[in-house]
C-alpha cells in the first residue's frame, strides 16, 4: 500500500515562508556577530606592548622552534579513531531505517546491509590490528 504522504503533490509556493524564516535567521546572525565585533572594538585595551603581543599557551613562554620526531603511529591510530567514529555516526540513521522498513514492508535488506557494513569494519580492525598500527611499544 502507498504511503498517502508521498502521494501529495509538491506545490513550490508552499515553501516561501520557510525561506522567509531563513533569510530572517541568516540577518539576525549576521547582525548579532556584527555587534560582538562592534563591542570588542569598543570595550578592548588599546595599549600594546611586546608582552601583550607575544604567544601565549598553556602558561609555557614561548621558545625559538626546535625540530622533533613524531612518530608516525600517533597520527595513524588518530586516524583510524575518525574513521571509525564517522562510521558509527552512520549506524543511527540505518536504525531508523531498519525500524521504519521493518515495520512497514518487513523488509530484512537493510539488515544485511548493515552485517555487510559491520564486517568490512572488523575486518578493518583486524588488518590494522595485523600491520601492527594499535601497539603502542615496539
Amino acid at each position: 500500500m502507498p504511503n498517502p504522504v508521498l502521494l501529495q503533490t509538491f506545490n513550490p509556493a508552499d515553501y516561501a515562508g520557510n525561506w522567509l524564516a531563513v533569510v530572517i535567521a541568516i540577518a539576525i546572525a549576521l547582525g548579532a556577530i556584527g555587534a560582538m565585533f562592534a563591542g570588542s572594538q569598543l570595550l578592548s585595551a588599546r595599549r600594546r606592548s611586546a608582552v601583550k603581543l607575544t604567544t601565549y599557551e598553556c602558561g609555557i613562554p614561548p621558545t625559538p622552534f626546535a625540530w622533533s620526531n613524531i612518530n608516525i603511529r600517533f597520527y595513524i591510530f588518530a586516524i583510524l579513531f575518525l574513521i571509525f567514529d564517522v562510521e558509527a555516526v552512520f549506524l543511527f540513521p540505518w536504525a531508523v531505517v531498519f525500524l521504519q522498513e521493518k515495520a512497514v514492508n518487513g523488509n530484512a535488506i537493510p539488515f544485511y546491509a548493515m552485517l555487510l557494513f559491520l564486517a568490512m569494519l572488523f575486518f578493518a580492525v583486524i588488518y590494522g590490528w595485523r600491520k601492527g598500527v594499535l601497539d603502542w611499544q615496539k
